[in-house]
């Protein structure tokens, strides 16, 4: 009966800490780390902001939690990269493919990450040190093997993966731009199946290995 009482406190617990980070992403989002009050978190979560802190007792414990959960999401979706074995042009078609949902489905995690990231990453620097770029190292030798292969062009892998990540995060932190060319209010999905045809089309003429003409003495 302790064990019960003790697995339901925890799971009370992390429900409690998911509803605070879903709205804190947003606060942060909008406001950005120095215009952000654990106040105001607390406020849109329904809670005190002395209840707020006795789970995350800072607005910087906070903040990494949030950039934690983005980041744990991005590289899930970066792992399919790494697969050597697979088609290259399977795999990449994938890959857009993940990161335009993203897009649509998180766009506030991909702004607070973007945020970070343009202003110099002073708090989560460290981290993207240790995590992002050991895995980009290992999907650009991924790249660098189907190019050997003759799997893919020789591209530049590095520049190709930024390409990317430019093109399908901009859907998240340059939405409101894009609304307003179309038009509309927000992006609706139409929009993204369209970016991720175009995309994709881009990205697979860019690693395509042109054939060998056919027929003739091959002169």
């Amino acid at each position: 009966m302790p064990t019960v009482k003790i697995n339901r406190r925890l799971l009370n617990r992390d429900k409690l800490e998911a509803e605070i980070t879903a709205e804190a992403v947003r606060v942060f989002a909008e406001c950005g780390y120095e215009g952000t009050s654990i106040a105001t978190v607390a406020e849109n979560a329904g809670l005190s902001k002395q209840n707020l802190m006795y789970y995350f007792p800072t607005k910087q414990s906070l903040y990494q939690r949030v950039l934690d959960e983005v980041l744990d999401d991005w590289l899930a979706r970066m792992e399919s990269l790494a697969a050597a074995h697979e088609d290259p042009r399977e795999v990449l078609r994938t890959y857009v493919q993940a990161k335009l949902k993203f897009s649509r489905e998180n766009p506030w995690a991909s702004r607070v990450y973007a945020m970070e990231v343009i202003s110099g990453a002073p708090l989560y620097g460290g981290q993207i040190q240790n995590r992002v770029v050991p895995l980009v190292r290992k999907d650009i030798e991924v790249f660098e093997q189907w190019i050997s292969e003759g799997k893919m062009a020789p591209v530049n892998a590095t520049h190709l993966l930024f390409a990317i990540w430019a093109m399908t995060q901009s859907y998240a932190d340059f939405s409101a731009q894009m609304a307003l060319v179309l038009n509309r209010k927000q992006l609706t999905k139409k929009d993204f199946d369209d970016a991720e045809k175009v995309i994709v089309d881009m990205v697979l003429a860019a690693i395509s290995v042109p054939q060998p003409l056919s027929g003739g003495d091959g002169r």
